[in-house]
């Protein structure tokens, strides 16, 4: 019996080829770790990663004035003017004009008042009882009307150097002021027309003196 034979039932068993390899179902040890492709996302060990937050819009802010010289600074009061408006400049003009008419007004009842006593003795009121207390009367009231258009010529210059500084009562009084003044070119209309133009003046400064804007000037915010 030869163990050679290929029929041989009582011989070795013939043999069979290799069975195929499979690949590894995962990365184990031993085997080489790819890498994630290109722009994909790192993952853990068994942590799911959250996705990427979505930028957030950046929604556009007013700068805040920081300070007083800043243009948009309003100092707490809105409409405060930073720079007197141009109204305001010309009620403050008006009140000059005002307070020089009435200075213009007692120098001319100091002329009088200087020329008083003359003018009574070529009247011939020197010497009688009556005419002198008559006179002496008539000079009392220049001498007031003096003093009253020295004052008022005073408050008006005041009140014009308070324009630039002053609160909202340099407005009120300017109000007042022009009412006075009013009153003032009455008593001087027969004064070669000069109380027709301290009526007109003093009108148009209670005008301008009662608008907005220059309210909202005296009003403003002071540091």
């Amino acid at each position: 019996m030869s163990f050679g034979e290929p029929n041989n039932p009582y011989g070795p068993p013939s043999q069979q080829p290799p069975a195929p390899q499979q690949p590894p179902a995962g990365p184990g040890y031993g085997y080489p770790q790819q890498g994630p492709p290109p722009g994909a996302p790192q993952q853990g060990y068994g942590v799911p990663q959250a996705p990427p937050p979505y930028p957030q819009q950046q929604y556009g802010q007013q700068p805040y004035p920081q300070y007083p010289g800043d243009p948009q600074f309003q100092g707490g009061y809105p409409g405060g003017p930073l720079t007197m408006p141009g109204i305001t400049r010309a009620a403050r003009i008006l009140l000059g004009v005002i307070a020089l008419a009435h200075a213009v007004i007692a120098g001319s009842y100091l002329w009088v008042l200087s020329r008083w006593d003359q003018e009574m003795r070529e009247a011939g009121v020197t010497g009688d009882p009556d005419a002198e207390q008559f006179a002496d009367l008539g000079k009392g009231v220049v001498i007031f009307f003096l003093g009253l258009a020295t004052v008022f010529t005073i408050l008006g210059v005041v009140l014009l150097l308070q324009y630039a500084k002053g609160g909202n009562s340099v407005r009120v009084c300017s109000i007042v002021y022009g009412s006075f003044a009013i009153i003032t070119g009455i008593f001087m209309i027969a004064a070669w027309g000069l109380g027709l133009i301290v009526i007109a003046v003093a009108v148009l400064l209670i005008v301008f003196s009662a608008k907005r804007a220059t309210a909202d000037w005296f009003r403003r915010p002071r540091y």
